[in-house]
């Protein structure tokens, strides 16, 4: 079981990186998941508009884009691109510090690890009650 965290060409460091690791243990065993090999990799605007251009034919910029590697059913492994930029615009847009963004990120790209989706009204409205769950999580620890 390997969470792990890597900078393409943004400049950011996660800051205590234990305590993201278990956090996001936490929330996947809150659903009855365990994590495998999750890897996020914070980047910027660009880099992660061209994978969505590349890899999903969308021509938008977006904060997040996860690729499910999973091959078990209860076991959650894949890829999380988080766009900095993007997660930075969003805090100040939504008056809310950097973090509590980033953790909001974060744990929306776990979740649809998990199979919560974004797509209907519905959708969204479950995706937001699970991602300030996990965000509670994250402040008791």
């Amino acid at each position: 079981m390997a969470i792990q965290f890597f900078d393409e060409d943004s400049g950011f460091k996660l800051k205590d990186k234990n305590l993201h690791k278990k956090w996001l243990k936490e929330i996947a065993a809150k659903e009855g998941y365990q994590i495998g090999e999750l890897t996020y990799i914070f980047c910027t605007d660009e880099y992660l508009f061209n994978i969505n251009v590349e890899y999903l034919n969308h021509d938008t910029y977006t904060d997040i884009i996860t690729f499910d590697n999973s091959e078990d059913e209860e076991m959650i492994e894949g890829d999380i691109f988080i766009s900095i930029d993007r997660v930075k615009e969003n805090a100040i847009k939504e008056d809310i510090e950097f973090y509590k963004e980033l953790h909001r990120v974060m744990s929306h790209g776990v979740l649809h690890l998990m199979g919560y989706k974004d797509k209907s009204l519905e959708d969204i409205k479950m995706m937001r009650e699970m991602e300030d769950q996990s965000i509670s999580l994250y402040k008791n620890i």
